[in-house]
C-alpha cells in the first residue's frame, strides 16, 4: 500500500508545473494558482477527514475511494486545458490526500500498536520513498520519450494498484480502537474524541502546529520552482531533470526514514526532528547559488534528509501527544490543516514573487522562512518520547 500510494498522495506534484509551463505556456502566477488549489482543498477537508477516520471503522473503504478520486482527477487534467477544470481536478486530489495521509497512520497503529509504531512508521516511509523512486523513473521516461500527459495516466494507474493493495488487507488484522489512538477498547471517551477544544488547550500541539506550518510554507513551493527553473529556455529535458531531482531525494529518504524511526526511540523525538528542520534553510540557500541542472539535482540530497525525517517524526510526535485520547487522527487532521494552509500560501505566493524578483531571490525568501520554522520548533517543543519503561 505504501509503495503504490507514494505517487498517489502527491498527485502529479511538480510535473504539473512543468506541464503547464512547457506544454500550455501558462504564466508563473497562473501555475501558482493551480498548484495551490490542491493545498487549499486539503486545508478545508483535512480536519473533518481526521475526525471521520477516528469515528468510522470502514477506513479501508475510505482510502480506496480517495485513491479512485485521484485517478479520475489525473485523467480530467489531460482532457481539459482551462484554469477552472485544472483547479477543480487539483481540488479533488487535495480532498483525497486529506484522507490518505492520516489513513495510512491509522491503519498502521491499528495493526502494530504503540510498541512497534516507531519502527513500522520508518519502514512505511521507506516503502513510500521507494515507490516515489519507481514512479519518478517511469514519469521521467514517459514525459521525455512519449508525452508529458502520460505522467498523469501513470499516477492514475498507481492509484488503481493502491486500491487493490488497500482492499487486500484483512479487517480482522486492524484494531479499530488502536487505530484512533486508544490503548484499550474500554478506556477513553468516544463522545469527546472529536472535540477541538482539547487540542487547543495543549501548548505543545500549538507550537508543533506553528513550526510545521512555517516549515511547509518554506518547503512546498521549492521543488515546483526548481521544475520551472529547469524548464526555462529548454524545449526538452525538463521532465528528465525533474525525475532526477525526485529520485535523488527519494533514494536518500529511504535510509533516512528507517534511521529516523529507530533513532527517535534512542535519541528522542526532538533532536532527530531538529535535524530535519535544519536541512530546509540550507536547501533554499543552495538552490539560489546556481541554476545548473547538476547542482540543483545534487541539492536534493538535503530534501531527502529533511523530508525523510519529517515524514516519520510528525506521525510519532502526534501519536505521543494523543496517546489514550482517541483523538489521534483528529489531531493529525488539525495539524495537517495548518500545514496545508502553509503549503497553499507557499505555492500561491511563490509564483508572484518569482514574477517580481526572480527565482534566486525567491529561494532565499523561502530559506529565511524555513529558518524561522527551525527557531520556533527549537524554542517551543519539548521532548515527547514516552519513558523507555512504558508499554
Amino acid at each position: 500500500m505504501n509503495f503504490f500510494l507514494a505517487d498517489v498522495r502527491d498527485g502529479v506534484g511538480p510535473y504539473l508545473a512543468i506541464y503547464l509551463l512547457a506544454s500550455k505556456s501558462w504564466s508563473a502566477g497562473d501555475i501558482g494558482i493551480a498548484m495551490s488549489a490542491m493545498g487549499l482543498a486539503t486545508l478545508v477537508a483535512q480536519t473533518p477527514a481526521g475526525a471521520l477516520i477516528d469515528a468510522v471503522k470502514a477506513r479501508r473503504a475510505l482510502m480506496a475511494g480517495a485513491s479512485i478520486m485521484v485517478a479520475v482527477a489525473c485523467v480530467v487534467m489531460t482532457r481539459f486545458d482551462g484554469l477552472v477544470p485544472i483547479v477543480m481536478a487539483q481540488a479533488m486530489i487535495g480532498v483525497a490526500v486529506a484522507v490518505l495521509a492520516p489513513g495510512v497512520a491509522a491503519l498502521t497503529l491499528g495493526m502494530v500498536g504503540y510498541k512497534r509504531f516507531s519502527g513500522r512508521t520508518g519502514r512505511n516511509e521507506a516503502f513510500n520513498h521507494a515507490g516515489n523512486v519507481a514512479a519518478a523513473i517511469c514519469a521521467g521516461l514517459i514525459g521525455h520519450f512519449i508525452a508529458r500527459e502520460g505522467i498523469f495516466y501513470l499516477v492514475a494507474v498507481f492509484a488503481l494498484f493502491s486500491v487493490a493493495s488497500i482492499l487486500a488487507m484483512r479487517p480482522v488484522d486492524i484494531d479499530p480502537n488502536l487505530a484512533r489512538g486508544h490503548d484499550d477498547a474500554d478506556t477513553g471517551d468516544q463522545a469527546n474524541g472529536s472535540k477541538l477544544a482539547a487540542l487547543l488547550a495543549d501548548r505543545r500541539v500549538l507550537m508543533l502546529t506553528a513550526a510545521v506550518t512555517l516549515f511547509h510554507f518554506a518547503n512546498a513551493a521549492m521543488l515546483p520552482l526548481v521544475g520551472q527553473y529547469l524548464s526555462l529556455g529548454k524545449s526538452s529535458g525538463a521532465s528528465l531533470y525533474m525525475s532526477a531531482c525526485i529520485i535523488v531525494a527519494q533514494l536518500v529518504m529511504i535510509p533516512v526514514a528507517i534511521g529516523a524511526g529507530r533513532l527517535a526511540d534512542i535519541w528522542g523525538r526532538r533532536p532527530v526532528f531538529l535535524i530535519g528542520f535544519a536541512a530546509l534553510p540550507l536547501r533554499g540557500v543552495a538552490y539560489a547559488l546556481s541554476d545548473h541542472p547538476v547542482w540543483l539535482i545534487a541539492v536534493q540530497v538535503l530534501d531527502g534528509v529533511g523530508a525523510g525525517i519529517f515524514g516519520v517524526l510528525i506521525v510519532l510526535v502526534v501519536s505521543d501527544l494523543t496517546r489514550g485520547t482517541g483523538r489521534f487522527n483528529l489531531t493529525q487532521g488539525a495539524i495537517a490543516t495548518a500545514v496545508s494552509l502553509g503549503a497553499a500560501i507557499s505555492n500561491l505566493s511563490a509564483g508572484f514573487v518569482v514574477d517580481a524578483v526572480g527565482y534566486a531571490a525567491t529561494f532565499c525568501v523561502l530559506a529565511a522562512i524555513a529558518l524561522v520554522a527551525l527557531a520556533v520548533f527549537a524554542w517551543g517543543m519539548p521532548e515527547t518520547r514516552p519513558e523507555p519503561t512504558s508499554s
